[in-house]
């Protein structure tokens, strides 16, 4: 198991890097494209962590979890929406609730790092092309949701797509732990083993039409019933390995 990071330097330099522990080392480029240590090094509490990755892509799942679908039917084919890259926020940032919104749920997820070009997989390729797996909150504007017929601003607002604080690899795609805490009261959990579209199915399927690139996420589901946030909670996403992904929320 390994941990991978992107980040800012006290010079304002921005690089992928490797953490081990308190320490993280600089890549010469993202470790899915081949980047290897530079020798620089940096004291993680020294440093600004970013999203962790630069997806070209970022491909979410709806209604992956019997939890969430509360007795509705399984969506057949799979409900499949995108987030625009100009949705991402890094780890530590304010989630911004837009002030004509109404009610904003988190939702945390498991997210998968491509790390192979993908086109028309097999189901053993797909598995193979994961790099790894993050935190993410897919944030949702629920009134948007259900008024706009498509989810552009309900789920594609600025700082609605966060992931990270770390991509951890090593991981069995079925044995993944995910956990949401708001202001540190546990709002969601559930384990890989319970999505209704497992992960090499999810990547599997994608790749049919949309060709996944080195670096691209995908949102694999949230379970339950995630809970309305207000400006000064603090959300909190944790996957198996990956570390904490934390926000706070306000105002917009």
């Amino acid at each position: 198991m390994a941990n991978y990071v992107r980040f800012r330097d006290a010079a304002g330099g921005e690089h992928y890097g490797q953490l081990d522990g308190a320490t993280v080392s600089a890549l010469s480029a993202a470790p899915w494209l081949g980047g290897v240590a530079t020798g620089f090094t940096a004291a993680l509490d020294a440093v600004t962590l970013l999203a962790p990755a630069e997806p070209r892509t970022i491909v979410c799942v709806g209604l992956n979890y019997a939890s969430h679908l509360q007795g509705r039917p399984v969506p057949d084919p799979p409900t499949l929406f995108f987030k625009p890259l100009a949705s991402i926020a890094n780890p530590g940032e304010g989630i911004v609730l837009p002030p004509d919104a109404g009610r904003v749920d988190p939702e945390g997820e498991i997210v998968v790092v491509i790390g192979k070009r993908l086109s028309r997989a097999s189901r053993e390729e797909a598995l193979a092309g994961i790099f790894g797996y993050t935190a993410g909150n897919d944030v949702s504007a629920r009134a948007w949701q259900r008024a706009d017929g498509q989810w552009w601003r309900a789920k594609g607002s600025d700082t609605f797509g966060l992931f990270g604080p770390t991509v951890v690899t090593g991981l069995a795609y079925d044995q993944i732990e995910l956990t949401t805490r708001v202001n540190g009261v546990q709002a969601q959990h559930a384990k890989s083993d319970e999505l209704i579209r497992d992960i090499p199915e999810i990547v599997r399927y994608i790749s049919q039409t949309i060709t996944l690139v080195p670096g691209d996420i995908i949102y694999t589901g949230t379970p339950g019933e995630p809970q309305a946030l207000n400006p000064g909670d603090i959300v909190e996403v944790e996957i198996t390995g990956a570390g904490i992904l934390s926000n706070p929320v306000v105002a917009g």
